[in-house]
């Protein structure tokens, strides 16, 4: 396996997201600074640059193409590209033109979490948008669909639940029944210091909520919709079924655990929190009672990303060391590279050929993966 250089471009500031665009035509990456520039997926050429936030750019998502819902594929001229920053707005941006489209004001905190529901035939996508306690459901032309009460604490991390295959009915036999039973409304969990709660994306009604008596750094669901993760300050990760009511909780890490990402099969979860990439295995019952796989970096990792529908594991480390792994592989390493800088951010492209490293001097390269 090979990782190489693609191409590489630098931003005015750190970089503090990376998005790639549905069709995997674009990448945008935003500068702490404020502007966003979008970069042409084949060679960086720059598409275009658009002032993002002027006080500050926290966070950026894409809306999903219609083509995940089972329709046609978008047309470039509808990439829609949201963002949320310290000015406390949501802007919205046609990608393919480099246009602002609609601006929707949420009040003075900084808009920090950004993401869109799964595209589904029934319902179209809404953006869950937080803005210190306050969560805000956004249309993508910018009006607010709903604003919810305030959190009992800042929000610090959110997640929707990965949709329901269309036709879905009742689980085949021997099949965990966790998958189907859920209501196939789009739901979304939130979490803040002392729980989590998830939400109905049509009623806006709290369909369940799980104490939790920490801060949450992170959250994450299974893309079988079965297991949702979060990674916590106390240092630990606490894994909830929630169909089923079941806890589970692994401690014993360095330090507090930011990230956290599931392979496309929902066997393996990857966490950070120290030294070493921990790599649980949740089939079945889940990790409770297994011994973690640990891959082994020589500074704190500082980010992880599977790829999107193949094994591979990215993992980047505070001393600018990125590595490759395949986790059910008796010698899991498969590559390495050495970068100048520590990165902020790694994103797989959609067909998973390239990936994307943010970094702390504002630096965006994009490899290619080749085995």
């Amino acid at each position: 396996m090979q990782l190489t250089k693609h191409w590489a471009a630098t931003l005015d500031d750190y970089v503090i997201d990376l998005a790639w665009s549905p069709d995997g035509s674009l990448l945008a990456a935003a500068s702490a600074a404020g502007p966003i520039t979008l970069f042409a997926a084949t060679d960086g050429a720059k598409r275009h640059e658009v002032p993002g936030h002027e006080e500050g750019t926290n966070a950026m998502a894409f809306a999903p193409s219609s083509q995940e819902s089972g329709a046609e594929a978008s047309a470039p001229s509808a990439l829609l590209l949201a963002s949320g920053g310290q000015d406390g707005c949501v802007k919205f941006w046609d990608a393919a033109a480099g246009q602002h489209i609609a601006t929707a004001k949420l009040g003075s905190a900084w808009v920090e979490h950004l993401a869109w529901s799964p595209s589904t035939v029934s319902t179209s996508p809404i953006l869950a948008a937080t803005a210190g306690r306050t969560l805000t459901f956004v249309n993508p032309d910018g009006s607010i669909r709903h604003q919810f009460q305030p959190a009992p604490k800042t929000i610090t991390a959110l997640a929707w639940r990965p949709a329901l295959q269309a036709g879905t009915a009742a689980p085949a036999s021997g099949t965990n029944p966790s998958s189907v039973s859920r209501p196939p409304s789009p739901e979304l969990a939130t979490a803040y210091f002392g729980g989590v709660c998830l939400w109905n994306g049509v009623d806006f009604t709290a369909r369940k909520e799980f104490a939790y008596n920490n801060g949450i750094q992170a959250l994450v669901w299974s893309p079988d919709g079965k297991w949702l993760v979060s990674g916590n300050q106390d240092p630990s990760v606490h894994l909830w079924i929630p169909d089923e009511d079941v806890e589970l909780h692994m401690s014993g890490y360095e330090g507090k655990v930011k990230h956290l990402s599931f392979d496309h099969t929902s066997h393996w979860l990857a966490t950070g929190g120290g030294r070493e990439a921990c790599i649980w295995d949740c089939s079945g019952a889940g990790p409770e009672g297994r011994e973690p796989a640990m891959f082994p970096h020589d500074a704190p990792v500082c980010a992880t990303a599977f790829q999107h529908r193949h094994g591979l594991l990215a993992t980047a480390a505070q001393d600018g060391v990125v590595m490759l792994w395949s986790p059910e592989r008796k010698q899991p390493l498969r590559a390495t590279v050495k970068m100048p800088v520590p990165a902020t951010k790694l994103a797989w492209s959609p067909d998973d050929r390239f990936l994307a490293i943010g970094s702390e001097k504002g630096v965006v390269y994009v490899l290619r993966c080749d085995s």
